[in-house]
């Protein structure tokens, strides 16, 4: 009888707590939500993160406050994700290179937001004038042509790495802290070439302050068609692409993070916001949190085989 009781007691608790996690999802948000950057301003991660931060302000009713903590290649912002309370109300927007292997299962995936290609642009001095002439240049003068990235593990890095890899060339890596300080540089004439997203580099390219020579994906992009794949420009079998997504503290509850999700989905849809992120040269995505983890989780163990291969130094 007593073991009877006990079960029932147990049965009755779980009850509860679930009634009660899915009437604080209901509720949410009850106050400003603090969504993460782990990169400096300026960026691909950054720029996404503006465009869709008013329309859920007003979705929601509540402020949306955007802070950058940039540092260690995304992993210091996210970090401080992890720390924090797994009650929604501190997320993070991270890119590639900002959840790993190593702290991949410090977070609960919500939504992917953006999977673009990236695209290669150098500085005008660079003496090519399409992709088959950079990589002629770069077999000419080995270590000697430097490309800038976002910081080790990042991205575009990781992009640049396996460019050369499958170019058989030997480019320079000069990291920063975050994709915005490398367009500065690379606008300034400090390094030679960039794997970026196309929100950190078009608006350069369109006003002439830069060269895009091709995407970094197989396929053309939706949003930049007059650029070519990397394959089509001359370097056969390169295919990078690199994805934005939210991610909560993984303790926060299911509901909230589906709350966020079916939300988040919501402004992605928004035409006005679609417009403007294709405008940047971006690609809105959307989905189920399950979606997002098993994409992500492919991605991860892409370039930890690359990073593997290559004996690569990440953060």
């Amino acid at each position: 009888m007593n073991t009877l009781k006990r079960i029932l007691r147990r049965g009755a608790l779980a009850a509860a707590c679930v009634a009660s996690a899915a009437a604080m999802a209901q509720a949410y948000p009850a106050k400003a939500v603090t969504i993460i950057v782990p990169y400096p301003p300026g960026g691909g991660t950054d720029a996404l993160m503006r465009i869709m931060q008013p329309v859920l302000a007003k979705m929601w009713g509540q402020t949306v406050v955007v802070e950058n903590k940039p540092g260690a290649a995304g992993t210091l912002g996210g970090d401080a994700v992890a720390r924090s309370a797994p009650d929604g109300y501190t997320l993070l927007m991270s890119s590639t290179g900002g959840v790993n292997d190593k702290n991949a299962s410090q977070f609960a995936p919500i939504m992917l937001v953006s999977a673009s290609p990236y695209v290669i642009v150098a500085n005008p001095k660079v003496p090519a004038s399409n992709l088959k002439e950079l990589v002629e240049h770069a077999k000419k003068n080995p270590g000697k042509v430097t490309f800038g990235s976002s910081g080790p593990g990042s991205a575009s890095h990781l992009s640049g790495e396996l460019f050369k890899s499958v170019a058989g060339i030997d480019l320079l890596h000069v990291p920063y802290k975050g994709v915005g300080q490398a367009v500065a540089d690379l606008l300034g004439g400090q390094i030679d070439m960039l794997f970026a997203p196309a929100q950190a580099v078009m608006p350069s390219v369109q006003a002439g302050k830069l060269k895009a020579f091709a995407v970094t994906s197989a396929k053309r992009a939706t949003a930049l068609p007059e650029l070519p794949t990397a394959i089509e420009a001359g370097v056969p079998g390169y295919d990078a692409v690199g994805w934005f997504g939210l991610f909560a503290p993984v303790a926060t509850s299911k509901d909230i993070v589906n709350k966020v999700a079916a939300d988040a989905n919501k402004v992605l849809a928004d035409p006005e916001v679609r417009k403007k992120i294709l405008a940047l040269g971006a690609e809105p995505s959307g989905g189920t949190p399950e979606e997002f983890g098993r994409f992500a989780a492919a991605d991860r163990a892409k370039w930890a085989k690359l990073i593997k291969e290559r004996n690569l130094v990440v953060e």
